[in-house]
C-alpha cells in the first residue's frame, strides 16, 4: 500500500460522520456506564423522593425552593416504566446530556459550525468533566441546558425557512425549560435581544406571516407551563400566585446568599476542570476581534510604516485615493464610482433580503454575547452552586471553537487528555472526593450505615439530620425506622426497644447503656472559606479542607441481646 493509497484508506476511514459517531458513543458510555457508582447527591435523594411520592401517591405541589415540576413528573414517569432505583433516577440526566451532542449536527447543517468547530464542540460536550459529572446527576440544570440549545436549533431553523413547525418547536423547548427551572428566563432574555439585534441590523429576515407563528409558539409555551405548573389541573391555584412566590423565593436567596461566594467563583471551577476551553474560548475572542491584527496595525502605525486610521486626512496629495479638487474633464460621475456603486449594490441587496451574512461568524459573535451575559449574571447571582456552570460552559465552548484551524482543532484534542482525566477523578472515583464540584454529596460511608439498618428490625432516627435514609428506605423498607425531629431523651430509646439508634454527630448521646458507638460520615462539601488563602496549592495537591456532618449510630452489644 503507497502512501497515497492509504491517506485515502485513513480519510475515509476517518470521515466527518464517523468522527461524530465516534464521539457520540464516547458520549453515551461515559454518561450511561455505572450511572449508580456513587450514592445520591443529598439534592438527588430529595428530588427522586418527591418523584416516588409523586408515583406512588399522586402528591405533588409547585415549590420553588425545590424547582419546576419538569423533573418530577419524568422521574417519576420512569419509575413507573423501570422501577424506582438510583440508576434509573439518573437515566433521564444521562439521556439529556447525551442528546446535546447530536443537537450540534443541525448547527453545522445550516452553516453556522463547520466540521472542524462541530468535532471540537462535540468533543468538548463528550469529555467535559461538569457536562459528564452532571449529566450523571439527577438536578434540573442538564435539562436547561438541552432545552436552552434544542431552543437555539428551533430558532436557527425558523429564520431560515419561516415554516410554523419550527415556532411550535421553539415553544415546547420554552415552555419545558420554564417548567423545569427558575433560570431559564435568564437564557430567553439574552436569546431575545441578540434575535433583536439581528432582526434591527437585518441579518435576518421574518417571514410575513411571523406574528401569527410568534402567537402560536407563545400559546405553546403556555401551555405547557400551565400543564405543569397546576399539576395537570389539580392546583390550579399555582397559575396565579405561583410566579411571584418563585421571584419572591428567589430574590431572598440572592440577599441571603446562604450558599455564597465570590464574583469569580465559577472562574476558579473553570480554572480547576475546564481551564482547556475556557483557554480556547480566550482565543476565540481575541481572534473574533482581531486583537493580534489590531496590535499589530498599532505597532505599524507607531512606526510609521502602515497607513492612516479611516477618516484620516491624507497629508500628501499624492497619496489620496481620491481628488479633492475640482474633478477634471471627463471624470465618472460619483454613481460611477466603483467603491460608491459597490455600497449602493450591497444598501439595495441588504434591503432585498439578499445580503450575505458570515454565518460562522455572527454564530461566534452570539455565542460571546451569550457567553458574556451567562458570566456576568451568574456572578451577580448570590447562590454559588457548581452546577449551575453548566450554562456558563455550554456557550463557552462555542466561543472556544471559533476559526477552528487544523492546528487549533489538534491544539483541542491534545487538550482534551485534561478533561478526560479530570472526568475520570470528578465522576468515576468510587470514594469520597475533595471537589468543589461535590456540594453536600452523601458520603460512600453511608453504606456501612446501610448495612447496619438493612440488619436490624426497629430504628431510631434521633436527628434533623437524616436524609437520603427516606429515599434509600422507602415503601415497605420504611416500616423499620422511626423519625424524631431531634434527640430525645434517652428513656424513649430504651422503651422503644430500638436494635439500632443513629444520630447527628453534633448533637449525640455520651453513650447508650447496652449499645456500642460508631461514627459514620454523612455528608461533605469543599469549604471555599476555609481554602481561599491556599487555592494554588489546593490546585495541585487537591488536600483542602472539607467541610462535613457525621452520624453516631448506636447498635446493640452482644450483651443487650
Amino acid at each position: 500500500m503507497n502512501a497515497a493509497t492509504f491517506t485515502g484508506w485513513i480519510r475515509e476511514r476517518l470521515s466527518f460522520e464517523r468522527l461524530f459517531l465516534l464521539i457520540l458513543l464516547v458520549t453515551v458510555i461515559l454518561r450511561f456506564y455505572s450511572l449508580d457508582l456513587k450514592l445520591f447527591h443529598h439534592d438527588e435523594a430529595i428530588h427522586a423522593w418527591f418523584s416516588y411520592r409523586l408515583l406512588t401517591e399522586g402528591i405533588y405541589s409547585y415549590d420553588p425552593m425545590y424547582h419546576g415540576p419538569f423533573l418530577y413528573y419524568t422521574t417519576a414517569g420512569i419509575f413507573s416504566l423501570l422501577g424506582d432505583s438510583d440508576l434509573v433516577g439518573r437515566i433521564l440526566p444521562a439521556l439529556f446530556g447525551t442528546l446535546l451532542v447530536p443537537l450540534l449536527y443541525p448547527i453545522y447543517r445550516l452553516g453556522y459550525l463547520d466540521r472542524k468547530q462541530t468535532l471540537v464542540a462535540a468533543l468538548f460536550l463528550a469529555v467535559s468533566p461538569c457536562m459528564v459529572y452532571f449529566s450523571r446527576f439527577l438536578r434540573n440544570d442538564i435539562y436547561i441546558a438541552f432545552f436552552s440549545l434544542a431552543l437555539l436549533v428551533a430558532l436557527l431553523y425558523y429564520f431560515e425557512r419561516g415554516e410554523v413547525r419550527y415556532a411550535l418547536l421553539a415553544g415546547a423547548a420554552a415552555g419545558l425549560g420554564m417548567s423545569t427551572k427558575e433560570n431559564m428566563p435568564i437564557v430567553l432574555l439574552i436569546f431575545g435581544a441578540f434575535f433583536l439585534y439581528l432582526i434591527w441590523t437585518q441579518k435576518v429576515w421574518l417571514p410575513a406571516h411571523w406574528i401569527r407563528d410568534a402567537a402560536i409558539g407563545g400559546l405553546v409555551v403556555i401551555g405547557i407551563m400551565a400543564v405543569f405548573y397546576s399539576s395537570f389541573g389539580a392546583h390550579p391555584e399555582v397559575l396565579l400566585d405561583g410566579w411571584l412566590k418563585a421571584i419572591e423565593h428567589w430574590t431572598s436567596m440572592h440577599q441571603m446568599q446562604r450558599l455564597g461566594g465570590p464574583p469569580y467563583f465559577y472562574i476558579l471551577l473553570f480554572i480547576l476542570y475546564e481551564i482547556p476551553i475556557l483557554a480556547l474560548a480566550a482565543v476565540g475572542v481575541m481572534q473574533f476581534f482581531d486583537v493580534p491584527g489590531a496590535i499589530e496595525r498599532l505597532r505599524e502605525r507607531r512606526r510609521g510604516e502602515g497607513p492612516a486610521e479611516e477618516g484620516t486626512p491624507w497629508t500628501a496629495a499624492e497619496e489620496s485615493p481620491v481628488d479633492t479638487e475640482t474633478p477634471t474633464e471627463g471624470a465618472p460621475p460619483i454613481e460611477e464610482i466603483p467603491e460608491v456603486r459597490g455600497l449602493w449594490d450591497r444598501l439595495r441587496r441588504r434591503r432585498e433580503g439578499a445580503g450575505p451574512v458570515d454565518r460562522q461568524k455572527e454564530f461566534a459573535r452570539f455565542a460571546i454575547f451569550w457567553m458574556l451575559l451567562s458570566l456576568a449574571a451568574y456572578a451577580y447571582i448570590g447562590e454559588k452552586v457548581p452546577w449551575l456552570i453548566l450554562h456558563q460552559l455550554l456557550p463557552m465552548i462555542f466561543v472556544a471553537t471559533y476559526a477552528m484551524t487544523t492546528r487549533k482543532a489538534a491544539i483541542a484534542v491534545l487538550a482534551s487528555i485534561f478533561l478526560i482525566v479530570m472526568t475520570f477523578h470528578v465522576a468515576f472515583t468510587p470514594a469520597d472526593i475533595n471537589e468543589p464540584i461535590v456540594q453536600v454529596q452523601n458520603s460512600e460511608d453511608l453504606r456501612d450505615v446501610f448495612a447496619g439498618i438493612d440488619a436490624a428490625d426497629r430504628v431510631a432516627v434521633a436527628s434533623k439530620s437524616y436524609w437520603p435514609l427516606p429515599w434509600y428506605y422507602r415503601g415497605e423498607a420504611a416500616s423499620k425506622l422511626i423519625y424524631y425531629s431531634n434527640k430525645v431523651d434517652e428513656s424513649t430509646i430504651y422503651s422503644g426497644d430500638f436494635d439500632l439508634v443513629i444520630t447527628e454527630g453534633s448533637d449525640t448521646y455520651p453513650a447508650l447503656e447496652g449499645y456500642v458507638k460508631e461514627t459514620h460520615r454523612l455528608n461533605y462539601w469543599f469549604s471555599y472559606t476555609e481554602n481561599k488563602d491556599r487555592l494554588l496549592e489546593y490546585y495541585f495537591f487537591r488536600n483542602g479542607n472539607v467541610g462535613s456532618r457525621s452520624l453516631e449510630v448506636f447498635s446493640r452489644g452482644p450483651a443487650a441481646g
